[in-house]
């Protein structure tokens, strides 16, 4: 897909963990698509501020807003401000997550409070208050055919098990049933809530994983693509999500994976 600037005109984004990685690259689609974006940050103030720029230099609109994702009043406060500044929201990107692995038997409460906190209460935090947003506003049909659009950034490991990273793959599955129980419930209000599971892909939180030939190689064997995601795969997919494009689908997860959920183990051992 391509993008077009008339795609999102007129819509409100907020996505958060929008600094760096996949939220980044989400935040610059849908201003390329036309969307007006709040750039969430929880550290990374110069780097949120530099896309913030970026976009500003192409004509877009967009500002930078700290909070970390897992505090409640930061984020009642993050909405204020966003309501403030655009007057509405249609879009939220859950995006915000981080890792800290440990083996199982070693993994401290706070290893996994922290996780969970971050990649699953914070979705739900945002995703409430956007949802009161939609609710209040209801449809603005010159915008677009739904209320409003929440989209989770999962990953594979909401159904691939992942030891050594018990807290994280938890998280995410937590997403899912998170996601359809809230696309349930919100459907008759015309409110569309899924997610994106990304498998590899090419960002700071895992690099470790792909930036020798040799950390490659053994990662490719995972993924029948033959090929390491890019950020953009993500991006792309995420406008579509949110365009009235995909306005017939909700409650689903796209896997955006080059085929890793294919257990590729099994094409030479059926």
């Amino acid at each position: 897909m391509s993008y077009s600037p008339d795609l999102l005109k007129g819509q409100k984004a907020l996505v958060t963990g929008a600094s760096s990685g996949i939220g980044e690259a989400i935040a610059r689609y849908l201003a390329l698509s036309g969307a007006a974006v709040a750039v969430n940050y929880y550290s990374e103030a110069e780097s949120a501020q530099k896309l913030v720029d970026e976009i500003k230099a192409a004509n877009g609109e967009a500002f930078a807003i700290q909070a970390d994702v897992s505090k409640e009043d930061q984020i009642k406060a993050m909405f204020s401000q966003t309501l403030e500044q655009f007057g509405t929201i249609d879009i939220l990107i859950n995006n915000a997550g981080l890792q800290k692995d440990s083996a199982f038997v070693d993994m401290t409460l706070e290893q996994w409070n922290r996780v969970i906190e971050v990649n699953l209460t914070g979705q739900f935090l945002c995703a409430r208050e956007a949802a009161k947003e939609f609710l209040r506003r209801g449809v603005q049909p010159q915008i677009s055919s739904a209320a409003g659009k929440i989209i989770c950034i999962s990953s594979v490991h909401q159904i691939i098990p992942w030891a050594g990273h018990v807290n994280y793959a938890s998280s995410k599955g937590g997403i899912n049933m998170m996601m359809q129980s809230i696309a349930q419930e919100l459907a008759p209000h015309k409110i569309r809530v899924n997610s994106i599971a990304p498998g590899a892909i090419k960002t700071p939180i895992n690099k470790s994983a792909w930036d020798t030939p040799e950390a490659e190689e053994k990662l490719l064997k995972l993924i029948p693509a033959k090929r390491v995601g890019d950020v953009e795969d993500i991006a792309k997919a995420a406008v579509w999500l949110a365009s009235d494009d995909s306005d017939y689908v909700n409650g689903i997860t796209l896997f955006v994976d080059g085929g890793m959920t294919l257990y590729p183990g099994f094409t030479e051992n059926g």
